[in-house]
């Protein structure tokens, strides 16, 4: 068994500033030093062009270029080197699993991935220079990987293939873009039918409508589909599927089968989080270990965070927060049964045996 934990950090202030302060956090960090080291055994699949990134990312979101400035500023990298590891712009993306469903007033989404890419890092920003507050865990620094804004509207994402990747934004980067920039649904939409796709992904967008929808995303089309579920297979784009889907299906049964009947947020926190019921999971050598569970409630700007299996919700009232009322939490914590490295807290926590 691990003892892991996640640090909340907490920022009201202008993106260049929070970028500023994030990139000297880190300039010391495991996280950068394992990152560095992970580079030396991988291939890197993409170019970085600056201008065409600077292009691409301001047009969504002037804010989170001068994040990357700031963080340039703090770290003393080239920007080619920032944007390698943050940019979010034309980077690789492995396998992974995670199990997405929405309810009554709610989205609840296990995070399935490696330990060696995990950040511990669980954000809240509000900006002042423009872009909605968001409560969220980060990816990449710059990206999230779930969350919801002070405008309601929640949202997490679920790998699908990385066959015939184009030029476009990462999974975590397209997360930071619909919770900072997007209020509804249809908002989330429109963004991701005109911004580019880097892998196939679906994300799942749900606001204080009470109303969810599908993104089916690739390189090369965009989808929209209505459910209250979604594991790791396309059910419109279904061409662009993977061959293996025994593992994605069978979570989907399990949800299609406790979704019968209207179940309560903590019906479905127990459904998700407990470690013998089907959805959590263990297989962290294989990228597809359950590291985090999250609840968001739109209606009320409550979440519900939790690290590992079989424990209590860490509770954020993201309303008060947004509204000036500090978390007076430092960390959350909790015990996963793996020896896998974590990249934040591991060394070495890099790709060599």
């Amino acid at each position: 068994m691990k003892e892991i934990y996640s640090n909340i950090i907490q920022f009201r202030g202008d993106h260049e500033t929070f970028g500023y302060e994030q990139g000297m956090e880190i300039k010391a960090s495991l996280i950068t030093k394992n990152r560095s080291n992970q580079w030396n055994v991988r291939k890197q699949r993409f170019s970085i062009d600056v201008h065409e990134a600077k292009r691409e990312i301001s047009a969504v979101s002037k804010g989170i270029w001068q994040e990357l400035l700031g963080m340039q500023q703090a770290l003393e990298w080239t920007m080619e080197e920032v944007l390698k590891e943050f940019g979010g712009y034309r980077v690789p993306y492995l396998k992974s699993g995670c199990s997405i469903a929405t309810g009554d007033h709610y989205l609840i989404r296990n995070y399935d991935y490696h330990p060696k890419t995990y950040e511990g890092r669980y954000t809240l920003f509000k900006p002042t220079d423009g872009g909605l507050a968001v409560a969220a865990p980060s990816q990449r620094i710059t990206g999230r990987m779930d969350g919801m804004n002070e405008a309601g509207l929640a949202m997490g994402y679920n790998f699908m293939n990385r066959k015939k990747p184009g030029a476009g934004f990462i999974c975590c980067m397209i997360g930071r873009f619909i919770l900072e920039t997007c209020e509804t649904v249809d908002q989330a939409v429109t963004l991701l039918k005109n911004i580019p796709h880097r892998h196939s992904f679906s994300y799942i967008v749900y606001d204080q409508s009470g109303r969810t929808v599908i993104i089916e995303a690739t390189p090369r089309e965009v989808a929209i589909r209505s459910s209250t579920r979604c594991t790791n297979h396309f059910e419109t784009l279904v061409s662009e599927n993977r061959h293996h889907l025994v593992d994605s299906t069978r979570r989907l049964d399990v949800l299609k089968k406790n979704q019968q009947t209207a179940m309560s947020a903590k019906e479905a926190y127990h459904l998700f989080n407990a470690a013998n019921n089907g959805l959590f999971s263990d297989l962290y050598d294989s990228w597809a270990g359950t590291i985090h569970t999250s609840v968001y409630f739109p209606s009320s700007l409550q979440a519900w965070f939790t690290l590992g299996p079989d424990q209590e919700p860490t509770r954020i009232d993201f309303k008060k927060w947004v509204e000036g009322v500090p978390i007076a939490l430092g960390q959350i914590t909790g015990t996963i049964d793996t020896n896998v490295p974590f990249l934040h807290m591991d060394d070495p926590a890099d790709w060599y045996r």
